[in-house]
């Protein structure tokens, strides 16, 4: 990562200090700098190349109006605030749209909650949350989520101030495709692929281990009938994207139910492989992962892994442990109800 100078972070002219909505064209680059310096110690792969791209997109001069209706990036970033202090950028907060369905409410991601280390502690944070609370109530949002880190007790008290709740805390575990576990390179018994006649029992089990009050199946992914229901004008759409969902599965004994469920995302923009790993609890959860994690890494031995998953869930974590994975991030999901 380019390291930058505290110093550099002013404004190519002076502004009024106090809050304001975010001007692209004006602030684009600046709060590029701002966001990298507030989270240089956090910033994942994902982190970095957003900020890339907003370097890139504040090039674009008068066009940048046009691109924002379109770049999700720079969406977020224009419907967020600003916050000047002696002529200087100095806080931040970007607003998204999550994109859930719209039975489940309209619901809106607050990220990027920076202020740059010489002026924390004023009361900014609070300031920037809150206007941008009170512009979705103003605009019918239902809900608002989040995601901090772990460790980050100041900011969890900052959302707590504004009634946010705890949803659940996650690990993201991450395995490389150098690194080998130490299982069969024979097939794992019992699972394949999801087959049509097992859709609506897979769909059962994780309705059951990831209730959405809970954080569904992980950040941004409620547990929804379409990802397990995919026509197949989408399922061709996705094979000719090179994007996709493989959906793996260990049935019980009667075939009527699913014990362990797994899915696997890839696409042409990601570095790695997303997962996602169900058990069901009553019955040997950890040998049913580790059947579940032996068919995924010996299929997908010499790509990167990330799976999200509960921290809250021992005995699966552990397995994660012994098939060489690390966590990457401890994170917490919150939410409020407007």
């Amino acid at each position: 990562m380019t390291r930058i100078s505290v110093n550099a972070l002013a404004p190519p002219a002076a502004d009024v200090d106090g809050l304001r909505p975010v001007d692209l064209r004006k602030d684009l680059r600046t709060l590029a700098d701002l966001i990298e310096l507030v989270f240089a110690d956090s910033m994942d792969s994902a982190g970095r190349s957003a900020i890339r791209e907003m370097r890139y997109l504040s090039h674009m001069g008068c066009g940048l109006k046009l691109v924002s209706r379109m770049n999700d990036l720079a969406l977020g970033i224009s419907l967020g605030f600003v916050y000047i202090k002696d002529g200087r950028l100095v806080g931040n907060v970007s607003v998204y749209p999550a994109g859930y369905p719209k039975a489940m409410g309209e619901t809106w991601i607050l990220a990027n909650v920076a202020v740059h280390p010489d002026y924390q502690r004023l009361g900014i944070a609070h300031s920037l949350v809150g206007a941008t609370l009170e512009m979705i109530r103003k605009r019918g949002g239902a809900r608002v989520i989040l995601q901090v880190n772990g460790d980050n007790v100041a900011a969890q008290r900052l959302y707590e101030r504004h009634g946010f709740i705890y949803e659940r805390a996650w690990r993201i575990w991450g395995r490389s495709g150098f690194v080998r576990s130490p299982v069969s390179r024979d097939s794992s018994p019992g699972v394949h692929p999801l087959r049509r006649s097992e859709r609506a029992a897979a769909l059962t089990l994780a309705q059951e281990a990831r209730p959405n009050k809970l954080g569904g199946l992980g950040w941004l992914k409620p547990v929804q009938r379409k990802d397990f229901f995919t026509p197949r004008w989408k399922q061709l759409l996705q094979f000719v994207s090179l994007n996709g969902m493989e959906r793996y599965v260990i049935p019980d004994e009667d075939g009527r139910g699913i014990l362990a469920l797994c899915l696997l995302e890839s696409g042409m923009s990601f570095s790695n492989i997303k997962g996602w790993l169900f058990t069901a609890p009553q019955v040997e959860p950890g040998r049913l992962a580790a059947t579940m994690l032996n068919h995924v890494t010996r299929l997908y031995d010499r790509s990167t892994l990330h799976f999200e998953h509960p921290q809250d869930d021992e005995v699966v974590n552990d397995i994660f442990k012994r098939h060489r994975f690390k966590v990457k991030r401890e994170l917490w999901h919150m939410r409020l109800e407007l």
